[in-house]
């Protein structure tokens, strides 16, 4: 069997769980994702089920990505998303003119050098971040390129930002969002995070995972 699909992942369980509920459906059959989504991301998951499917995920994962992201202005997080402990930053009751966070905004567009989360799987000394950050190990990430090809302002009403963020390959929208708020001085989060796009795969042609379980069982049978 080799088949890619993509799956519409929830808020909650994350993109290996997925993995692990497919996997008990196909077997021994290899299956991967590309491109992971963090347990309080939804959205579009690709997962390839076969070896030849799985070849390609690596190529799929360096395609083009696009984003809806609610972000939290006024505070920071150690995680840089609503999991980690919040601090708050900026204390006045009225944010940034829009006009400020359009121009600051526009300074993200393009390549250019991010450092990631620090709890995120890059590695450091053979060893994933989040490993050294959980156990409150100090380490520092250098900066790493990432092209951001579009950002949206969809809404704005203190202290929510919503964007629409086109990416290409290496973003962290975590970062993303705590970066902004250090450009506008309030501080910033990442409190939701939708990904509706991973190259040609869509939101609206995703399933739900009950869907894509359902469709492999049957497919699993033809194989028999």
């Amino acid at each position: 069997m080799n088949r890619i699909i993509a799956i519409n992942k929830p808020k909650g369980p994350t993109s290996n769980d997925v993995i692990q509920v497919l996997k008990g459906k196909v077997g021994s059959n290899k299956i991967g994702h590309a491109g992971t989504l963090d347990p309080l991301a939804s959205g579009v998951l690709v997962v390839g089920i076969g070896r030849e499917a799985t070849k390609v995920l690596g190529k799929i994962t360096k395609g083009d990505k696009e984003y809806i992201a609610k972000i939290k202005l006024g505070e920071t997080s150690t995680t840089d998303d609503a999991e980690g402990e919040k601090t708050t930053i900026y204390k006045n009751s009225v944010g940034p003119e829009k006009d400020e966070i359009k121009k600051i905004v526009k300074e993200f567009i393009g390549d250019i050098k991010q450092v990631p989360p620090i709890y995120s799987a890059v590695k450091v000394k053979g060893k994933e971040a989040y490993k050294y950050a959980r156990k409150g190990e100090e380490i520092e990430l250098q900066p790493r390129k990432a092209e951001i090809d579009s950002i949206e302002i969809l809404n704005y009403q203190w202290p929510y930002l919503d964007l629409k963020v086109a990416t290409g390959p290496g973003v962290y929208i975590r970062s993303l969002a705590r970066d902004i708020g250090k450009k506008l001085g309030t501080g910033a989060y990442l409190a939701e995070l939708e990904r509706t796009r991973v190259g040609e795969y869509t939101k609206d042609k995703s399933i739900s995972i009950e869907k894509a379980s359902k469709l492999l069982e049957d497919l699993q049978k033809e194989y028999l």
